[in-house]
């Protein structure tokens, strides 16, 4: 009994964390044909991969909560959700705000390039609050997960920078891997999820996809990341983020034409905002202002 204690004393995070993500991988290929055969005999119709992504999610979950003392979860979402010096709601604004600033520069640059259409601006408008809604939570998940969980475990096993740069390169890639494809199941099919899983990496064969948009999600992770380690909480990267996604989702309603744009303009891939050489240039700018524009104290870390 005291050799496995000391054993998993031993283990790092990181390698805990790994085992984590093999068990709900395994336990998702498992049991997602199955959730599809009780959703198809209910009648409903979703696509497989969709059904294999919402499973991951579950298993995943199930599996951290189950190794949440080993892998020290309530301490590590506790310490990224904790209050700050400066409120919250002001660190998230100042987020928000930086964001939308980057998003309108974007939005300017495509729009003087005079290659692109304008697309019914009204109606991207009208869609903004719902947008806005999941923006938010989805910064708030991804946050919680990928900086206050994955980079505040790693920082224990290798340090601010290296933890910095592994998991902005895990948040990029977690991104791709997905599969592209969209077929059906009507029963079971106990292989369906390897098949998904082995599609999961198709994006990662075409260059032109996959590069521009995994220069723009790492440089995006460095970003979130180092605010995360100055402020000392996820709440200006929440803000950040929830701006990023929000402006994800409106580029395509309103630009339109992108093949006539500059490539340094358009971008590439699967999310154009942050596939273009632009993107990448503010992203950086960014960076280098993170500081003073996230209000982070000195003394931060």
């Amino acid at each position: 009994m005291s050799s496995d204690v000391h054993a998993r004393a031993a283990m790092s995070f990181t390698a805990r964390f790994a085992l984590v993500l093999a068990a709900g991988l395994v336990a998702a290929i498992v049991l997602a044909p199955l959730a599809a055969a009780a959703v198809s005999a209910a009648g409903w119709r979703f696509p497989f991969p969709r059904i294999f992504d919402r499973t991951v999610m579950a298993t995943l979950l199930i599996a951290m909560i189950w190794a949440a003392r080993d892998l020290n979860l309530a301490a590590l979402l506790s310490r990224g959700f904790r209050h700050p010096a400066t409120p919250s709601i002001v660190r998230a604004i100042r987020g928000l705000v930086v964001a939308i600033c980057a998003i309108a520069i974007l939005f300017a640059l495509a729009l003087a390039a005079r290659g692109s259409g304008i697309g019914d601006r009204g109606a991207a408008v009208a869609r903004i609050p719902k947008y806005f809604l999941s923006a938010i939570a989805i910064a708030i998940i991804e946050e919680g997960f990928f900086r206050a969980f994955l980079l505040g475990g790693m920082k224990g096993d290798f340090g601010n920078r290296v933890a910095l740069i592994a998991s902005a390169a895990i948040y990029a890639v977690a991104h791709l891997v997905r599969s592209p494809a969209r077929f059906y199941i009507t029963g079971y099919e106990p292989a369906a999820g390897l098949i998904t899983l082995a599609h999961s990496i198709d994006q990662f064969t075409n260059p032109a996809i996959a590069i521009p948009t995994l220069i723009g999600l790492f440089l995006l992770g460095i970003v979130l990341g180092k605010a995360y380690i100055l402020t000392g909480s996820v709440y200006f990267s929440i803000g950040l983020h929830s701006g990023f996604v929000l402006g994800a989702k409106l580029w395509p309603k309103i630009i339109l034409g992108r093949g006539a744009l500059p490539w340094w303009v358009a971008g590439g891939g699967a999310i154009p905002l942050i596939g273009g050489a632009a993107a990448w240039a503010i992203a950086i700018a960014i960076l280098a202002m993170l500081r003073p524009i996230s209000g982070a104290r000195r003394t931060a870390a």
